[in-house]
């Protein structure tokens, strides 16, 4: 993912701060290079860099930091928050018109991901009681109408085309089908070319004429670096952007795009791709961001995520079933899907503090487990999920046979589910609700499957 590199050498940086009692003004200089060059690798603007170590190191360098008795948390809390301030002081929403539709511009060069990103969007405000409509007005571009339509099926989402005629046409007669068809939301998939073009430009003011959009938004591909900063400066000089999506930055990209794109064109991101699949899609919450970067975890996108996967009255059903009967491997195999909803292990490990201590073999082996763990039960009869305590050793060689394990992988995984039974028993789940502390078990229970808890605001 984005930022791997940027966070260990920080996390190192930091660590040697930590590791003094009293900070001089010379320690906090020699972090800040360090961090410098930290910044400068990981492809973040050269002003931006001096003008973000300038204000870092005129705070840390300060009397109140440097006679404080926790000197090097004091400076890892003013990089987390000049971080917060280079990316913008808090997520940026679409404002929608009172009188709807809200129309929105998509623009961007090609292979940015411009299309796919405009059904994530539909997709996303459609969970959101939103009724969207894609207007396909990219008519250059091979089979785009067509991949258009195919994600949009996929998001659940109205597509309007018109073929390959001109596209300004398309988008008078979209808007006018959204209006007559009740659509709040109009997403407009326009063209997009290998390089910026007067012949591109001229489109999409004329497009711009004729939609009025309430937000026109760029997307930019995370991969290229600082051309993305470079081309968000471009269109929004041409077009007059209004926010940034940012695309793969689940990539091994350097990330400095993130850091770099509010400072250098004054226009905030707003979203941001995290992976192929329409569900791999977020708000830029600048504060989470940097939370993640300095390795401190995102655990509020982890728990939105959660919320948005596991269906609240499945979650109610599955505490209930619990309670009054137990938890079995068919649970255990349920809540293995849903889990596997809310992305790979690997994106899920790095919203968790300390994940920029977990290496990339460490979260393979744990994907490879959990690939098991689910061979093994899916090699299981309905019975034998239901009740373990059936799995005899012929079984147990069957079970390992049909999902190309070891009948001592089989072991492994019956005695841990039998201590996870266990633990479940002394907290009061499983059996009868007979005493009030069970029946506060059952709604501490309910909440951590996702059935209670709160909205994240």
């Amino acid at each position: 993912m984005a930022f791997e590199g940027l966070s260990e050498k920080l996390g190192n940086v930091f660590k040697k701060l930590k590791s003094r009692g009293k900070l001089t003004e010379a320690d906090v200089k020699e972090a800040m290079r360090e961090v410098k060059m930290a910044l400068l690798e990981a492809d973040v603007s050269y002003k931006v860099v001096k003008d973000f170590i300038n204000s870092v190191t005129e705070r840390s360098i300060g009397e109140e930091v440097l006679q404080s008795l926790t000197p090097g948390q004091q400076v890892i809390k003013i990089v987390n928050e000049e971080l917060i301030k280079l990316m913008g002081e808090a997520n940026s929403k679409i404002n929608f018109p009172n009188k709807p539709p809200c129309v929105v511009m998509m623009c961007g060069l090609q292979g940015s991901g411009k299309t796919t990103h405009a059904a994530k969007l539909a997709k996303m405000f459609k969970r959101d009681g939103k009724r969207p409509l894609l207007i396909a007005a990219d008519v250059y571009r091979p089979a785009a109408i067509d991949q258009l339509k195919i994600v949009g099926e996929r998001a659940e989402v109205a597509v309007f085309e018109m073929g390959q005629i001109d596209p300004r046409k398309i988008v008078k007669e979209g808007l006018k089908h959204a209006k007559d068809h009740g659509n709040d939301l109009v997403i407009i998939d326009t063209a997009g070319r290998l390089h910026i073009d007067e012949e591109l430009m001229d489109e999409l003011k004329d497009i711009k004429k004729i939609a009025e959009p309430n937000e026109i938004m760029l997307v930019v591909d995370a991969m290229i670096g600082q051309d993305a900063v470079k081309v968000a400066s471009a269109f929004d000089e041409a077009l007059g952007i209004d926010s940034v999506i940012l695309t793969k930055l689940d990539s091994d990209t350097r990330g400095g795009a993130a850091l770099s794109v509010l400072a250098v064109t004054g226009k905030p991101i707003k979203f941001v791709g995290m992976g192929e699949k329409l569900d791999e899609f977020e708000p830029f919450h600048p504060e989470r961001m940097a939370s993640r970067i300095l390795g401190m975890g995102d655990m509020l996108t982890l728990i939105e995520k959660a919320q948005q996967t596991f269906d609240e009255n499945e979650a109610k059903k599955l505490a209930d079933k619990m309670q009054d009967q137990g938890f079995d491997l068919n649970d255990l195999l349920e809540q293995m899907k849903q889990i596997h909803k809310m992305g790979s292990v690997g994106s899920i490990i790095k919203m968790l503090p300390g994940a920029n201590k977990v290496t990339d073999e460490q979260v393979e082996a744990g994907e490879a487990q959990l690939k098991k763990t689910e061979a093994m039960i899916n090699s299981m009869t309905k019975a034998e999920r239901a009740k373990p305590s059936i799995i005899d050793p012929k079984r147990k060689r069957r079970i390992a046979a049909g999902s190309g394990t070891q009948v001592s992988d089989v072991n492994t995984l019956l005695k841990q589910f039998d201590q996870m039974q266990s633990m479940m028993k002394k907290f009061g789940i499983g059996g009868k609700l007979h005493s009030k502390n069970a029946k506060k078990n059952r709604k501490a229970l309910l909440r951590g499957l996702g059935g209670g808890m709160p909205p994240i605001n």
